[in-house]
């Protein structure tokens, strides 16, 4: 085995630069994501799967699990599960790694993302370009819960597709019953 990898400083990374640290294929990485499902983020929307700078410290110790110990996957799950039976500090580093990903004032940018969006809809208010009907805001502090559905648009539509063709089906037979 070579020289211990060197992971860049940073909190997140893409599959591919995952697996050319580890020096693995990504099949193997996803095999393992499926073992240890607790294994890298969720899919981004649209994107790959993330991963934190501890995914990869673990990635490259199922890999030393793996080949350098010889374990099996199974043993290697075993091995992380009394690992961390033994140790309950692992589960305060992620408040740690949320704060350092999103920054130390999240509020404050999310407050004044909040005043903007508003300042623009009151601008678009004024010229007219939003009606009163097609922005309903709740008092402040209120949640509007969501509005049923239209029945009757909602009764035009056969409930499935079996039903959509039995119907035209029967379109079909009154046609050539017709002719």
């Amino acid at each position: 085995m070579s020289a211990d990898p060197v992971i860049p400083d940073r909190a997140v990374f893409k599959a591919s630069e995952v697996c050319e640290i580890a020096q693995i294929k990504p099949f193997v990485l996803r095999s393992w994501e499926a073992e240890f499902t607790d294994l890298g983020a969720p899919r981004a929307s649209g994107g790959g799967r993330v991963y934190r700078r501890t995914d990869v410290e673990r990635v490259l110790r199922i890999k030393a699990l793996l080949f350098g110990e010889g374990l099996t996957l199974s043993g290697v799950r075993r091995r992380f599960e009394g690992e961390a039976a033994q140790s309950p500090e692992a589960a305060s580093g992620d408040g740690q790694l949320v704060e350092e990903l999103l920054g130390r004032d999240v509020r404050e940018r999310v407050v004044s993302i909040k005043a903007g969006l508003q300042s623009i809809l009151q601008l678009l208010e004024r010229q007219g370009a939003v009606g009163a009907a097609a922005v309903s805001r709740p008092a402040a502090g209120a949640s509007t819960p969501p509005s049923p559905p239209d029945v009757a648009s909602l009764d035009a539509y056969p409930a499935s597709a079996a039903s959509r063709r039995s119907t035209s089906t029967r379109r079909a037979t009154r046609r050539r019953a017709s002719a």
